[in-house]
C-alpha cells in the first residue's frame, strides 16, 4: 500500500477564520478528516501534518525520504519565501504535488512566485479544499 504525507504550512491551522472569499469556510480538520476518508477508499496509506515552523516542515520532508512513497504539501507563505523547504522537497526524490487552496496566480504579485513548483512533480491550485482531493488521487496514480 503507498504511503503519502500530506504537509500544511503556516496559518493553515487558522484556515476557518482567514478570509473565506480567498479560503472558503473549511477549517483544516475538516480537510484532514476529508483526506482520511479518500485515502481509506482508494487504498493509501496518509498522514497528515502541519507546522507554523519552516524548520519542523523540513525535518518532516527530510524524514519522509524513508517513509513515504509521495508527499502532498501545502507551503503556504513558504511557498513564496523558504529556499529550505525547496531544496528539501529537491531531496525528496519520488512524487510530489504542491496544492493552494486559492489560485495563487490569480492573487497579489508577491503570490504569484512559487519557489517550490520547479522541484515537484504536478501542482493543484484554485479548487478550494477539494484541490486536496484532487491531489491525494493524483499522487497516487504517480506512484504507480
Amino acid at each position: 500500500m503507498a504511503k503519502i504525507l500530506v504537509l500544511n504550512g503556516p496559518n493553515l491551522n487558522m484556515l476557518d477564520q482567514r478570509d473565506k472569499n480567498v479560503y472558503g469556510d473549511s477549517s483544516l480538520a475538516k480537510i484532514e478528516e476529508n483526506c482520511k476518508n479518500l485515502a481509506q477508499e482508494i487504498g493509501v496509506e496518509m498522514d497528515f501534518k502541519q507546522s507554523n515552523q519552516e524548520g519542523e516542515l523540513i525535518e518532516l520532508i527530510q524524514g519522509a525520504v524513508r517513509n513515504y512513497d509521495g508527499i502532498v504539501i501545502n507551503a503556504a507563505a513558504y511557498t513564496h519565501t523558504s529556499v529550505a523547504i525547496r531544496d528539501a522537497l529537491e531531496i525528496f526524490k519520488k512524487p510530489k504535488v504542491e496544492i493552494h487552496i486559492s489560485n495563487i496566480y490569480a492573487r497579489e504579485e508577491f503570490r504569484k512566485n512559487s519557489l517550490i513548483s520547479d522541484v515537484v512533480t504536478a501542482v493543484v491550485s484554485g479548487f478550494g479544499d477539494y484541490g486536496y482531493q484532487v491531489a491525494i488521487r493524483g499522487i497516487k496514480e504517480l506512484i504507480k
